[in-house]
């Protein structure tokens, strides 16, 4: 096969973006940490410590933002999908420099105590029925143990073990860790920083994620079919109107999203989801005569929903026909596996 129906593995490409992504991360840090030193905030002495935590937690919070910004740029513009197959380390970078600015703040705010620096942190502030002085530490602790658990299960490995299901629900997570980060600012920087880039830091991210979020999504529910029933079948829609090589999402009343592709003039129709992180098979495309998801490559044969050999993957397939230039689709899914006969402009 010439496309990656394989493990993710550590390729020449992501050695580059990792090097990228790196040097990324030292220009912030060190720029961060000059400008703290030749500005420092009114009233205050620069503080090496104090400085690194704050650049620590900034860094944490854009690497993390972006983090949730690359899945919805990819399905907007082909040029961002090289960015899907490098998330788990940005994934693993973020969480190191998370990890990285929460042992800062316990061991400079509150090692030097009798009590252990994270008994100190949460028992230090009991104020939770109050916004005003709110222990947004707690906040910032709970997310950083959700990226804790993000990033230990990011092999894989337990993608395998836990399913392509069960693996995804549980990253989507993500979205819980970057609201509690949101709070865990506003509540904490923001009431003690002056500097009006903070505020506009939060704004701009909070924006960016949540506004790329509902518009994909919208832009997703959009590129659904209308799908009529015709007896026990789906109306797909014209077969002209579905780009060869392409495919069209339908939505089956109370069932799983079905991929209706088009490749040489047949139609084949499978599962949407993809085996390996339930990528969406439906915005990838046909090469070598293999349906290859967007996400990593994996690939299926359109007529069996099978990986070729020697992959094993397989997904549901379902049953098609074209009447009158008309595509159909029948709702109930096949067994993973099963070989249907592509639907052809023909078939009666």
């Amino acid at each position: 096969m010439s496309h990656g129906c394989r493990a993710v593995q550590w390729t020449p490409f992501k050695k580059r973006f990792d090097a990228w992504m790196l040097a990324a991360m030292a220009a912030f840090l060190v720029s961060f940490l000059g400008v703290s030193a030749w500005l420092p905030p009114a009233g205050e002495s620069y503080t090496p410590v104090q400085a690194l935590i704050r650049a620590t937690g900034t860094l944490a919070f854009g690497m993390l933002s972006l983090l949730l910004c690359i899945g919805p740029l990819a399905r907007l513009t082909p040029r961002f999908k090289p960015f899907l197959y490098n998330r788990r380390h940005l994934g693993v970078a973020t969480f190191t420099t998370a990890l990285v600015h929460a042992v800062l703040v316990l061991v400079w705010y509150h090692g030097f105590g009798v009590l252990h620096p994270l008994v100190s942190m949460l028992a230090s502030n009991p104020r939770y029925d109050t916004l005003a002085g709110f222990p947004f530490e707690a906040l910032g602790f709970v997310a950083l143990l959700i990226l804790l658990l993000m990033a230990a299960t990011s092999h894989d490995f337990w993608n395998a073990t836990l399913g392509a299901r069960s693996w995804k629900a549980l990253h989507r997570a993500v979205h819980v860790a970057h609201g509690l980060l949101v709070a865990h600012v506003a509540l904490g920087a923001l009431q003690s920083e002056d500097h009006p880039g903070y505020p506009i830091i939060l704004g701009v991210a909070v924006a960016l994620v949540a506004g790329l979020q509902v518009y994909t999504a919208l832009c997703a529910s959009g590129r659904l079919t209308d799908t009529v029933a015709a007896g026990a079948w789906l109306r797909v829609g014209a077969l002209q109107d579905i780009p060869d090589g392409r495919a069209v999402v339908v939505q089956p009343p109370g069932g799983e999203r079905i991929a209706v592709f088009r490749h040489q003039g047949r139609v084949s129709a499978v599962s949407n989801v993809c085996k390996h992180q339930g990528g969406p098979l439906g915005e990838g495309r046909v090469i070598d005569g293999c349906i290859t998801c967007p996400w990593h490559g994996y690939q299926y044969r359109p007529e069996d929903g099978c990986a070729p050999p020697p992959f094993t993957e397989r997904i549901a397939t379902y049953r098609t026909r074209v009447q009158r230039g008309v595509v159909f689709v029948d709702p109930a899914a096949l067994p993973p596996g099963t070989f249907v006969p592509p639907g052809t402009a023909h078939t009666a």
